[in-house]
């Protein structure tokens, strides 16, 4: 009885287990962005998107699961020769995206085997017609004809390939030693030419700041010689002018000659004196003034020989000059005051006007206030 009774519990434990399995094996639940390919008894049934489906247990079945997403694959490098008989290493990788789950599944066995291949075989073809520096520069140009080329065999597998990249093109390492030769002996001619371009430059613009310098300081030497010799020539105008109109005493002008000589004595660069051609009728008048011999009579063209000047005189009673020289100077032949002022006046007058003409021809400003000092001195 008790085992009797065991075997129904076991069959109902097999039936229940069956159940199980049956309810697991018939609800399928998809992914976003994935698909199945169902097949019932062999034979393709449907192809199920996202969501929950429900199949026949035991009598439909599962052939292959699809990602609909865009993938990226990264082929290893391939050797290939370019035209000028180079072997170069290119590895390239490839975005593809699967459109179409059913052809991808039945039509082909490997889809992703199948455009590997065809990467390779296309891009031989494609770079063998380049030589290497059509190759290194022209990587848009080759990755479009990969593309047209894998996208339109991989049309009919239900596959949208939507872009090839070259990851790297790497050349012998002879050639790479020979391409860095190169370019570094490129760029030590660009910088030997910007060198000398440098310099070249700098020398003109140091040759035209010297040009220019020397220019202004010659201008600069030139106003400076005009300008000391306009206010030379007008200084001894004015003095000339202001000893006329004074109408100085040759007794005063002697004592003035008669302080400067100390000074003149103390320099101690002085050798000689320099005596003026006046200055031996002016110590007349001094020793006259102190007592000493005068002339018998007034002269002429003195004013001093006049009545109202007999009693004038200068006194040095309080000086300190030695008149020794005086009366030794007094027996001296030399021109009388006007003479020497009429002569040095003509002289400045001529300076003047010689200064004029070479500042400004024609100009005749500075000869009118020559002109004035004549007309003082008669006055």
């Amino acid at each position: 009885m008790n085992e009797l009774a065991v075997v129904p519990l076991i069959v109902l434990l097999l039936l229940a287990l069956l159940v199980v399995v049956a309810i697991f094996r018939a609800v399928r639940r998809v992914p976003q962005s994935y698909a199945i390919i169902v097949e019932r008894l062999g034979k393709f049934q449907a192809e199920y998107g996202a969501g929950l489906h429900f199949l026949i247990p035991f009598v439909d079945s599962v052939r292959n699961t699809v990602d609909l997403r865009e993938q990226v694959v990264s082929f290893p490098p391939q050797p290939v020769i370019t035209s000028d008989n180079l072997v170069v290493s290119i590895d390239s990788v490839i975005y593809y995206q699967v459109t179409d789950p059913k052809r991808a599944t039945y039509e082909i066995a490997s889809f992703l085997q199948a455009i590997e291949q065809l990467t390779i075989t296309t891009l031989r073809n494609v770079i063998g017609a380049m030589d290497l520096e059509q190759t290194l520069t022209s990587r848009d140009q080759i990755n479009g004809q990969l593309r047209g080329v894998l996208d339109q065999a991989t049309g009919r597998w239900g596959i949208r390939v939507s872009n090839v990249e070259l990851k790297s093109i790497d050349p012998p390492a002879s050639i790479q030693g020979a391409m860095e030769q190169q370019m570094r002996a490129e760029r030590d001619r660009r910088a030997a030419i910007l060198t000398a371009e440098g310099v070249k430059q700098s020398q003109i613009l140091t040759a035209e700041g010297d040009k220019q310098s020397a220019i202004l300081r010659a201008e600069g030497q030139a106003q400076s010689a005009i300008l000391r010799a306009q206010g030379e020539s007008r200084a001894i105008l004015q003095v000339f002018d202001a000893i006329h109109r004074g109408n100085a005493d040759p007794k005063l002008l002697a004592y003035q000659y008669l302080q400067t000589l100390p000074k003149i004595a103390n320099g101690s660069s002085s050798k000689m004196w320099i005596v003026p051609t006046e200055f031996t009728a002016a110590l007349d008048g001094i020793a006259g003034a102190l007592g000493g011999d005068r002339p018998s009579g007034p002269s002429p063209d003195q004013p001093g020989g006049q009545d109202g000047d007999q009693g004038a005189g200068v006194d040095l009673s309080d000086t300190e000059v030695d008149l020794g020289i005086a009366s030794d100077l007094a027996a001296t032949s030399l021109p009388t005051p006007e003479e020497a002022l009429a002569q040095a006046r003509g002289e400045a007058q001529t300076a003047l006007q010689e200064a004029s003409e070479d500042r400004v021809p024609g100009a005749g400003a500075p000869g009118s206030s020559a002109s004035r000092a004549p007309g003082a001195g008669e006055g």
